[in-house]
């Protein structure tokens, strides 16, 4: 937000429009880098009990998942 137009500009190109964040948080904030032809996947729910990686994974925060959704933006 802070940077300038162009840096921005520099750093996600306009041109390329299959963006793509995952974020183990919430979505907010996010749609305006992936902008409208991209995505967000996130965590929208609390209260996994698990270790990390175990609930990362149930949750969908895993390899195959990941690329399956950033296949689909392709």
């Amino acid at each position: 937000e802070e940077q300038s137009p162009d840096y921005r500009d520099e750093v996600l190109p306009p041109s390329i429009t299959a963006r793509l964040a995952i974020e183990a948080g919430v979505r907010q904030g996010w749609d305006r880098y992936v902008g409208p032809k991209g995505d967000v996947i996130c965590l929208d729910r609390f209260g996994a009990s698990a270790p990390g990686d175990i609930a990362l994974n149930n949750l969908g925060f895993n390899v195959d998942s990941l690329l399956k959704h950033a296949r689909a933006l392709l």
